[in-house]
């Protein structure tokens, strides 16, 4: 079943065109929130959302359009913007619990610098929407409000963790969301419901108040039907923060003034383009998949840019090397919640032992416990050596071997999952064909690149949705959204 022909798609799709309607008075954003929630609430089946701020989001609509009639000018870069953020993202005052019982019904008492940056610029926030507990896993069933479904065919998965943030772009309930990415968390759901998708260089967005996963690894990153609103929300979000140590202030930042930003740059030379020699083999790719791949290179080829192929010989030790190393920060991470101070408390505890053992057995799903308990493993004294620090060489060598490649050429293009959408439940029983499905996506991560989701159609096969991923080297995202913006017009 195919609920997407179903949902009211005449809304605008881009911020530009919003701020242009209500320049016109053909539409104001109250008008725009109302039709936003109308389309949430004809897409309840598929559970993106784990709550809908209908109340205050109507209520801060009417604030701005007030602001907006009093003076245009004192009105910020993103009015008119309407966004929805992953419930591992902190809102002052609002739930967040990571998908996951240890965490019921806790509320934040401060929003994450990204949050706080999109707010002051006048966007408005509907709701929080579903993902895999913690950021574990890569089709958005791992969670204790159940699975999210793709809104092109119900009976398959939206893609994880970022799952319920694109499918409400997607479902067209709002225009741009705020997901996060470990290892392909955002770029993963992008190309399973056809909408851009946008990880960051790693430093480039704060990620204070975001639940850390893997913290040497974790991106914010954001969902959208065009290249400019990308741009224009990941400028505002971006910049150094005190409260982490990790994102810095990049002076030679593309992304410029305000006004400016929905028009950033052109490049207008041509790029040297790589095709790593393994995303083209079809021993590996769905039909699909293979063909989109073919697709992009002919696509890239009529835009004028060199495109060649290029040996990567890491790509067997991408996967193991990630899953060692995010396991390993998850388990220091996630110790953290143990009943003791927030969250959930097992009701059966008779003492502090056995309250910390029944709370996180509890609490956690069966995924985030095998997380937890391997990443104990490979930081344990007898095999701290044998894997950890094996795995931290090797992603030093993989890093290395991707600023080799980026010493000739511009970008890189690679599949996003090796196969398409696959059915609710298909997956569930075999944990590591799951974790093989982020076989492309976790490069990205493990070098710190930014790496974006572009929507390259339905595949002949299946018709599900498909895209590619494009990554550049570090500090480039205005290439990539602007390589974007040519591809998609092309």
């Amino acid at each position: 079943m195919c609920l997407y022909n179903q949902l009211n798609m005449e809304l605008p799709t881009s911020l530009k065109e919003i701020q242009k309607k209500i320049a016109e008075n053909q539409l104001t954003c109250v008008d725009l929130v109302s039709a936003y929630l109308k389309n949430i609430r004809a897409s309840k089946n598929l559970n993106a959302y784990i709550e809908v701020f209908e109340e205050e989001a109507l209520l801060r609509a009417n604030q701005l359009d007030k602001k907006y009639q009093l003076d245009p000018e004192t009105c910020g870069a993103l009015f008119g913007l309407v966004v929805s953020i992953k419930d591992l993202i902190c809102y002052e005052g609002h739930g967040v619990t990571a998908a996951s019982k240890i965490l019921e019904n806790f509320k934040s008492i401060y929003s994450s610098t990204a949050v706080e940056r999109i707010l002051n610029a006048d966007a408005i926030i509907i709701g929080r929407t579903n993902c895999d507990q913690f950021g574990m896993g890569s089709d958005n069933s791992n969670s204790v409000y159940g699975v999210v479904k793709n809104p092109f065919d119900t009976s398959r998965v939206a893609g994880g963790s970022s799952g319920g943030s694109a499918v409400s772009v997607a479902a067209n309930t709002c225009l741009v969301a705020l997901g996060t990415d470990t290892g392909g968390s955002v770029r993963q759901p992008a190309s399973f419901t056809n909408v851009i998708g946008l990880k960051p260089t790693y430093g480039r967005v704060s990620r204070h108040g975001l639940l850390a996963y893997g913290s040497s690894f974790d991106q914010i990153g954001f969902f959208a039907h065009a290249a400019e609103d990308i741009a224009i929300v990941t400028a505002i979000a971006s910049g150094a923060d005190e409260f982490d140590a990790t994102c810095v202030e990049r002076t030679d930042n593309i992304f410029t003034t305000f006004g400016e930003l929905q028009k950033f740059p052109e490049h207008s030379k041509t790029k040297k383009i790589a095709f790593l020699k393994q995303s083209f083999d079809a021993a590996l790719l769905d039909a699909d998949v293979l063909k989109s791949m073919q697709t992009a290179r002919t696509t890239f080829e009529k835009l004028g840019h060199t495109v060649e192929v290029v040996e990567f010989n890491l790509l067997d030790y991408i996967v193991p090397a990630y899953y060692v190393l995010t396991t390993a920060e998850a388990s220091s991470n996630l110790s953290r919640y143990d009943g003791v101070r927030y969250g959930y408390r097992s009701p059966e505890s008779t003492n502090l032992e056995t309250m910390l053992k029944k709370t996180r057995t509890e609490g956690f799903s069966e995924e985030v416990k095998r997380r937890i308990l391997t990443g104990a493993f490979v930081l344990s004294a007898g095999y701290y050596d044998a894997y950890f620090s094996k795995a931290q060489r090797v992603r030093r060598l993989i890093s290395e071997n991707i600023d080799r490649i980026f010493n000739d050429f511009d970008l890189i293009i690679l599949p996003i999952s090796p196969v398409v959408p696959w059915k609710i439940g298909e997956k569930s029983d075999d944990t590591v064909k799951m974790y093989m499905a982020d076989i492309f996506t976790v490069l990205a991560n493990m070098a710190g690149v930014p790496g974006i989701s572009v929507p390259m159609g339905f595949g002949e096969e299946t018709n599900l949705p498909i895209g590619i991923q494009i990554l550049a080297k570090k500090w480039c995202e205005a290439e990539l959204l602007q390589i974007t913006e040519k591809v998609l017009s092309s």
